[in-house]
């Protein structure tokens, strides 16, 4: 028999062995959680767990790859060809275009704001002749792929605002994000990996845990970041020493301390912590299966880009995102952090579009010559835009630009996304939207639309209030879909 103060001991030590593998393992576990094993019911799609009667309607898409090209990619420079701004360049913004906008703290103080054209050459492609800049080449081969929205707005001006309410629909911290909301509704079509998967590249703006988290839903929907050094997944590897069969019985035996307490005091965060062991110890498996290359042809790399052989890169976690939606994954996101440009704007974002182009295009390729596209909702999207006036001084060839929210493009492409449109239109300054604006909740419930979800029904009960990803806003973006989404579930 042991003591109290033995009792105690064991009880603290046990404690921090967990709280200290939870920074590694613990995350795989917390976003995922075998749900077969706490959730009685399957959804449709073959998924395990997921919520009854999700979902609501016949789904386009199981699945989804978000590109996230942080920064705020320059509309203006990519995708919306301004022609007109020709002749205004180096004039003054006028008053009555800018509206008295908010600035930035960057350009708050500027005494005037001088148009700025783009240096770049745009051109048409595609059936529909969606005009795309001579940065973006690839992506101009795969135009009837894809739905270009060039009216998406958001309400955020500031980077880490707008990032958090472009992935939550909120811009304050605490939130789920929009990868722990499909899983929670959908649940996991493979109990081998985690449902929720981050890949990061770039140096650019940091990224907060908070942008793939779960708030204050359950634990087990967290993002699982795949680290680009070392070990995929931190403390997945066995210990020197300690070969699998006694990690075998390591985990058999702590699953059964943590069941003995669970019973004790009922807290679900005990059955989260008993199946993050056992998602760990599949991971040793499926997790090298998984990032290992070397059965990938040349073709493959040849097609993803030189930078697809070098670990961590965005061309990299392109391929693996494609490799993670042929393994299940549910939800698989990319944040490319490459596009802030204040200063410098023309040599800094061809080295960002020369990271992001081949990549992203490649993506959309490999998944539609895989039988993958149909079913695979692709989205490609930045926090917000580009001003159309100068950050700082103008020239002939060299210009910055500041944050832009109200207006800027974006692209889909897969389950559900009408293929080969252009949709939105802004001013001839591409700086107010004119014709069919689409708001951070309309993407998002449109995302969820594609997915068989009703954004109105997707709802967690927090301090008394039902919440949802769209907040109490959110329409439906029906003119980039491919099929009737009023149609009954």
């Amino acid at each position: 028999m042991m003591n109290s103060l033995e009792a105690y001991s064991l009880n603290v030590t046990r404690r921090h062995f967990l709280g200290r593998a939870a920074v590694g393992i613990g995350a795989a576990a917390l976003a995922e959680l075998l749900q077969a094993d706490l959730l009685a019911q399957t959804p449709a799609q073959g998924a395990i767990g997921g919520l009854p009667d999700f979902p609501h309607f016949a789904p386009k898409a199981k699945r989804v790859i978000y590109l996230f090209q942080g920064g705020g990619p320059s509309q203006i420079d990519l995708f919306d060809y301004k022609p007109e701004l020709d002749k205004w360049q180096g004039t003054d913004l006028p008053e009555s275009i800018r509206q008295g906008q908010r600035l930035t703290g960057m350009t708050a103080g500027q005494t005037s704001f001088p148009v700025a054209r783009s240096i770049f050459s745009f051109a048409q492609h595609g059936a529909a002749g969606a005009w795309v800049s001579e940065l973006m080449p690839h992506t101009a081969r795969i135009a009837d792929d894809v739905c270009f929205i060039k009216s998406l707005h958001t309400e955020q001006i500031n980077h880490d605002p707008a990032v958090t309410f472009a992935q939550t629909g909120f811009q304050l911290a605490g939130r789920p994000s929009l990868g722990a909301w499909v899983t929670y509704g959908l649940g996991t079509m493979n109990r081998d990996l985690p449902a929720f998967v981050v890949l990061i590249s770039g140096d650019g703006q940091s990224l907060a845990e908070r942008q793939w988290g779960t708030g204050f839903i359950p634990s087990r929907y967290q993002g699982v970041k795949l680290r680009s050094v070392g070990d995929p997944v931190l403390y997945i590897s066995n210990p020197a020493g300690f070969g699998s069969e006694e990690r075998a019985r390591f985990i058999d035996t702590l699953g059964k301390l943590n069941e003995l307490k669970f019973e004790t005091v009922n807290q679900p965060e005990i059955s989260t912590r008993i199946a993050q062991y056992e998602m760990a110890f599949r991971m040793q498996t499926s997790v090298p299966e998984l990032t290992d290359l070397s059965k990938e042809p040349d073709r493959t790399f040849e097609l993803y880009g030189p930078d697809s052989r070098k670990r961590g890169t965005y061309a990299s976690n392109c391929l693996m995102a494609r490799r993670l939606a042929e393994r299940g994954v549910r939800f698989i996101q990319l944040y490319h952090r490459a596009w802030d440009h204040h200063t410098g704007l023309p040599k800094n974002i061809r080295t960002a579009a020369l990271q992001a182009d081949q990549p992203s295009a490649a993506l959309v390729q490999d998944l539609k010559e895989r039988g993958l596209l149909d079913d695979t909702l692709v989205i490609w999207a930045g926090e917000f835009g580009r001003t159309v006036y100068s950050q700082g001084k103008l020239t002939a060839d060299d210009y910055g630009r500041d944050h832009h929210p109200r207006a800027f493009t974006i692209w889909l492409a897969g389950g559900g996304v009408k293929a080969g449109i252009s949709l939105g239109t802004t001013d001839d300054y591409s700086y107010n939207i004119t014709q069919d604006p689409v708001h951070i909740h309309d993407l998002n419930a449109t995302i969820l639309r594609c997915l068989g979800i009703d954004h109105t029904r997707l709802t967690y009960k927090y301090q008394g209030r039902h919440f949802r990803l769209t907040d109490t806003a959110g329409v439906i973006v029906k003119k980039a879909l491919s099929f009737d989404a009023d149609a009954p579930g």
